[in-house]
Parts: structure tokens; sequence; C-alpha cells
């Protein structure tokens, strides 16, 4: 018997929210990402918003700001796992990219469309080349 995902509780949404922020607001900081990309990444279309996050992270989040952040930080560990170096991993983002996918410009455009899906694509992009699920 396959058990379906089952959706978050508000409950559980608190419990992992504030990790989750602390932890992308660390990411965007190795990333050198501004303000509009981090506000992108997370799907936060208002500045007021995203500053409250920002000041306090111990607030209920979004699924979707959530499942983001789930995708940021796959991409982190994969990029960490396929580039020791952690200056070159931290900056692979930034580098135009000649994989299909990217069409020579960097990852980071493809994942500021705004799409949670983009996020998606780049991580199992990575997780392909870590010999991961694809």
């Amino acid at each position: 018997m396959a058990l379906s995902p089952q959706p978050a509780s508000a409950r559980s949404r608190r419990e992992l929210s504030g990790p989750a922020l602390r932890t992308f607001f660390r990411i965007a900081d190795l990333w050198k990402l501004s303000v509009e990309e981090q506000m992108t990444l997370l799907g936060a279309s208002a500045r007021s918003t995203f500053f409250k996050w920002k000041r306090d992270p111990n607030t209920t989040l979004p699924k979707d700001t959530l499942e983001r952040i789930s995708y940021i930080v796959g991409i982190y560990k994969a990029l960490q796992i396929l580039l020791p170096n952690e200056q070159a991993a931290n900056e692979w983002i930034r580098h135009p990219n000649t994989a299909t996918l990217f069409g020579g410009a960097p990852a980071l455009s493809r994942m500021l469309s705004g799409q949670v899906a983009d996020l998606f694509v780049v991580r199992q992009y990575l997780d392909a080349q870590r010999g991961g699920w694809a």
C-alpha cells in the first residue's frame, strides 16, 4: 500500500519555518544574493514581507516558500558534493553553463524565473550530475 504525501500542517510549517529561513539566509550570504534575488527565490512579492522574515524568522511560512527553500538547500548541498572547493561551489550558480537546460546562461538566471518548477529542474540536474535520481 503506497502512502501519499500528507500536506504540511500549520504546526509543522511553523516548526520548520525558522530553521528554513535561517538556512536560506546563510546560503544567500554565501551566494552573495541581492535582496531582489532573495525575494524572487523565496517567492516574496512584498519587500515588507521579506524584511519581516529576515528580522524575525520565527514565523509560519507558506507551503510554497518552504518548498522553494527545500529546493535551494538541495541545490546548495549538491554543489558542495560536486565541487569540493567551497568557493567554486558557491560561485557555480553565477557562471555561464553550457548544459542544454541553461542555454549558456548561469543557473541562477533559470532559478530567478520566479517559478518553483525551475528550482526543481536545477536541483534535479545537479542530482543527476552526482549520480542521484533524474
